[in-house]
C-alpha cells in the first residue's frame, strides 16, 4: 500500500472579493482546480463560497461550502474545459438536485452521487451546500475495475460504514497539517467498493474503518471489540486478525487512544478534575485511569494537570 504524495492545500473563497467579481472568479477557480462549471447565485444575493483543494497523483479531493446557487456543465463548457474524469459528490449538509439527460436526482445529506464529468448536468443547492468532491481520471477509474459506463449517475447511500469511513478520511485529509499521510490506494479501493458493492480488497481498509469507529465512540465506556466489529460490518474474529496484523489488539489500541486523549486534556489544563478527564476519555473508573496513566507516562495525572495550570 502506498501513500499519495501530498501537495499543498489550496484554499479559495469569495467573501473577500468584490461582489460583482465573485461568480467569474469562482468559475475560473473551479475550471483550474476541479471541473469547469457555469454558476448562478440564487435569491439575487452575492455568492459566498469556499473550496479547499488537494491534488494527489491519481485523484483530486475537495471540500466545498456555499450559499444557495446553481452550477451547470453544458456541452459548450465540456468542450472548452474537458475533464476526462469521474466526479463523486458526497453531500454533507443541505439537499441538492442533479439534473441530467435522463431525469433528476435528489440528493440528501449522507448520499454520494457518482457521474461522468464530461456528460452535461446541472446541480442546484437551494439552501446552500457543504460537500466533499472527488475527481478521478477515466484511466484510473477503469484500472480500478469500476463500471466503465456512467451513462447515468449512480447514487450511493453513505449510511454504510464503508462510505462513512471514506467521507471521514477525505475530510481528514483536507485538514491543515494532518497527522497521517494520505493513502490513495485505500481511498480509491474504498470508493470503488462503495460504488460496486464489492468487499474491499485491502485488509488495511478494515483496520482504518475500525479505528475511525473507535475515534467516533472513544468516550463511550461500553465500547468493546464486539461492538466495533458490528459497527464496521465484519466478524469479531476477523477484527482481531486485522489488529494483530498491525501488531496490536482492540483493547490495547482502545486504551492507547484513551490515554492519549486524556494526556492532551490534562496538558491543556482546561479541565476541572482528574475524574472529569477520565470520564471524557472513556474510562469508567477514575482510579483505573490514574493507575493506567502513571503506568504509561511515568507521572500522576494530577501532577500533569497542576503543571499545565501553573504554566497557563
Amino acid at each position: 500500500m502506498t501513500s499519495g504524495m501530498r501537495s499543498a492545500l489550496v484554499r479559495f473563497h469569495t467573501n473577500s472579493l468584490p461582489e460583482a467579481d465573485r461568480i467569474a472568479r469562482w468559475e475560473e477557480h473551479n475550471a483550474e482546480a476541479l471541473i469547469g462549471l457555469r454558476c448562478r447565485s440564487l435569491h439575487d444575493t452575492a455568492l459566498d463560497a469556499t473550496e479547499i483543494n488537494l491534488q494527489l497523483p491519481r485523484m483530486h479531493l475537495a471540500r466545498v461550502l456555499g450559499t444557495p446557487h446553481v452550477v451547470e456543465r453544458p456541452q459548450s463548457e465540456i468542450r472548452r474545459v474537458p475533464s476526462d474524469s469521474v466526479a463523486c459528490y458526497l453531500t454533507l449538509v443541505g439537499d441538492a438536485f442533479f439534473y441530467h439527460d435522463d431525469g433528476v436526482q435528489l440528493l440528501r445529506p449522507g448520499q454520494m452521487l457518482v457521474c461522468d464529468a464530461d456528460r452535461p448536468f446541472m446541480r442546484g443547492f437551494s439552501h446552500g451546500l457543504e460537500e466533499l468532491a472527488v475527481k478521478i481520471p477515466h484511466t484510473v477509474w477503469r484500472e480500478l475495475g469500476s463500471p466503465r459506463s456512467l451513462s447515468q449517475p449512480l447514487v450511493v447511500d453513505a449510511g454504510a460504514a464503508l462510505t462513512q469511513t471514506f467521507a471521514h478520511l477525505v475530510a481528514r485529509d483536507l485538514r491543515p497539517n494532518p497527522v497521517v499521510d494520505v493513502d490513495e490506494d485505500m481511498l480509491l479501493d474504498m470508493l470503488v467498493s462503495a460504488v460496486t458493492g464489492r468487499v474491499p480488497s485491502l485488509s488495511a481498509v478494515h483496520l482504518t474503518m475500525a479505528k475511525t469507529y473507535i475515534e467516533e465512540h472513544l468516550t463511550d465506556t461500553g465500547l468493546s471489540a464486539a461492538r466495533v466489529a458490528r459497527g464496521v460490518g465484519i466478524s469479531e474474529r476477523h477484527l482481531s486478525r486485522v489488529f494483530a496484523s498491525g501488531g496490536s489488539s482492540v483493547p490495547r489500541y482502545l486504551l492507547h487512544r484513551r490515554l492519549e486523549r486524556a494526556h492532551a486534556l490534562l496538558s491543556a489544563g482546561a479541565v476541572g478534575t482528574v475524574a472529569e478527564v477520565a470520564a471524557r476519555s472513556g474510562f469508567a473508573s477514575a482510579a483505573h485511569f490514574s493507575h493506567r496513566f502513571k503506568e504509561r507516562y511515568g507521572l500522576r495525572a494530577i501532577d500533569l494537570l497542576r503543571e499545565a495550570r501553573a504554566q497557563a
